[in-house]
């Protein structure tokens, strides 16, 4: 799995969304907590807890005088991916075809289609063109044709790619206005496990930042005064092992012209920073991690825009 992948298959399980609801509320009893989430069998509901504790999501803590007796509730691990669920929650309500309930078998559906093809690379790919399935897989070597059929059909049906139009040689496909949307959860759920997960467990990778970045600056609007080429770049490593990873964008008249993960040169403008210096920029608002070089305005009006078309819904 790729960064935030796991998070969002952790809520993808209808009886984890009701457990981290229920507690939100605030400490349970396993008895009232049972009759919260539905009365799922006593097996189920304490498989998923010791899973949810295992994580750190929920924590024990004792009720009273009395030995055994306890309550359950979120631990900071927990009180944090309730961030995640609002933001999950509010793409979802976004779906092409109507609002779809956080916690319903629909959303299990579109939420496993997002992880799929963000874990193959499938989303990596069609961020850069549109591609035909028969272009998927030459492009993606490590899954099987049927596979990538299974992951794009199920994407298609989700809403989250789209037929366009193509030179005879298969059916290219492109990603939806709600897909491109939907770096904003993973971007979310990529923070928590940035925080709460071990360093081994799918850290942010260059191609992750290609792909959220490809994805979403076409569709950003600048003031119509403002044009010239901004880097946008995530930090990797230090010292002489330190790398680059992001795109080149020309803006012409407030619209992005070009979006290119070619680095070579020297734009008027540049934002850059570690992985936790963005998450932070983007989801606390935090902006002092970010160095702006250069032409500064552009690049921070760049900036404000990226976070806007994904954020400013949920933190405006």
């Amino acid at each position: 799995m790729r960064a935030g992948a796991a998070t969002l298959s952790l809520l993808a399980a209808p009886l984890n969304v009701q457990v981290v609801r229920g507690l939100a509320a605030g400490p349970r009893s396993l008895m009232d907590l049972r009759r919260e989430v539905g009365s799922p069998p006593p097996t189920t509901l304490r498989s998923q807890l010791r899973r949810l504790q295992e994580l750190g999501i929920v924590e024990r803590r004792p009720r009273n005088a009395f030995p055994g007796n306890v309550e359950l509730e979120l631990g900071p691990a927990g009180q944090e991916l309730v961030l995640v669920a609002t933001v999950l929650e509010g793409w979802l309500a976004g779906a092409p075809d109507g609002g779809i309930a956080l916690g319903s078998a629909a959303a299990k559906s579109a939420i496993n289609a997002l992880v799929d093809g963000w874990s193959t690379s499938m989303i990596r790919a069609l961020a850069a063109q549109p591609l035909s399935l028969t272009e998927l897989n030459k492009v993606i070597s490590s899954v099987s044709y049927p596979s990538l059929e299974r992951r794009l059909t199920a994407m298609r049906l989700a809403g989250q790619v789209e037929r366009r139009a193509g030179n005879g040689y298969g059916t290219p496909y492109g990603p939806t206005d709600w897909l491109r949307h939907g770096m904003a959860p993973l971007a979310a759920a990529a923070r928590w496990e940035h925080a709460h997960l071990e360093p081994n467990e799918a850290p942010v990778a260059p191609r992750d930042v290609e792909a959220a970045l490809l994805l979403t600056l076409p569709k950003l609007r600048l003031d119509e005064g403002r044009s010239g080429a901004c880097r946008m770049v995530v930090e990797f490593g230090d010292g002489e092992g330190k790398r680059l990873a992001g795109v080149l964008a020309g803006i012409e008249s407030g619209r992005v012209a070009f979006c290119s993960t070619r680095l070579e040169g020297k734009p008027s403008a540049s934002v850059a920073g570690t992985a936790a210096a963005w998450f932070d920029a983007l989801l606390e608002c935090d902006e002092g991690g970010l160095e702006f070089g250069r032409e500064a305005p552009l690049a921070r009006d760049l900036f404000e825009a990226f976070r806007a078309y994904l954020f400013d819904a949920f933190f405006p």
